[in-house]
C-alpha cells in the first residue's frame, strides 16, 4: 500500500496559521489536484483538528479521522469513520478493505506519527509563496529526520510549486 502525505505548506514550513484555520491561502489548481488524486485513491486519513478545519467530510472518498477517543462522533461507514488505532493498524485495516493508496492530509501530529512509524512512501507538498510567523509546522517532532529524494516539481498558478518527494527507507 502506498502512503502519501499531501499538504500545502508555506515557505517557512507552516501548514496552518492555527487550529481550525481554513485553507484559504492555496490556489484552485492545488485544490483541484488534491480532489482528483484523493478521489482516485478513495481514502484520506486526518487528525481531528484537520477534520474540524474542513468542517465536513470530503465527498467521494472515505474520511478516516484519527482521534485519541474511541469515538468522537457517529461513524458513517464507508464515508466518515473515527478511529483511535495506530497508523500501522489503520493501514492494515484499509489494505484488508482493498485500498491500494492512502493520502494522509494532516495535521502535524498525524504527519509525524506516520513518518515516525516509517509508513510514508511519498510526501507531496504545494509550496505557497507565503510566510506565517506563527503557525502549525508540517511535523511536530524536532528530532524527526528523514532523507527525501525529489521525484518531481511543477509550477502552479500564482507562484505556487508542487513538489513530490520519495521518503528514503
Amino acid at each position: 500500500m502506498k502512503v502519501i502525505i499531501y499538504c500545502a505548506v508555506t515557505l517557512n514550513g507552516k501548514i496552518a496559521r492555527g487550529q481550525s484555520d481554513p485553507l484559504d491561502w492555496t490556489t484552485k489548481e492545488d485544490k483541484g489536484i488534491f480532489a482528483i488524486e484523493t478521489k482516485k485513491a478513495g481514502v484520506v486519513v486526518m487528525g481531528h483538528n484537520t477534520f474540524n478545519s474542513i468542517s465536513h467530510p470530503l465527498k467521494d472518498r472515505l474520511n478516516v479521522v484519527l482521534t485519541l477517543k474511541d469515538k468522537d462522533s457517529e461513524n458513517l461507514p464507508g464515508f466518515l469513520e473515527y478511529t483511535c488505532q495506530t497508523p500501522k493498524q489503520i493501514l492494515e485495516t484499509l489494505k484488508r478493505r482493498g485500498f491500494k493508496k492512502v493520502f494522509v492530509i494532516g495535521g502535524s501530529v498525524i504527519n509525524t506519527l506516520f513518518l515516525r512509524a516509517g509508513l510514508v512512501d511519498e510526501i507531496w507538498l504545494t509550496l505557497a509563496p507565503r510566510l506565517f510567523g506563527d503557525g502549525i509546522s508540517l511535523v511536530t517532532d524536532e528530532h524527526l529526520e528523514k532523507k527525501l529524494n525529489l521525484l518531481s516539481a511543477k509550477k502552479l498558478a500564482e507562484g505556487f510549486i508542487m513538489v513530490k518527494y520519495e521518503v528514503v527507507k
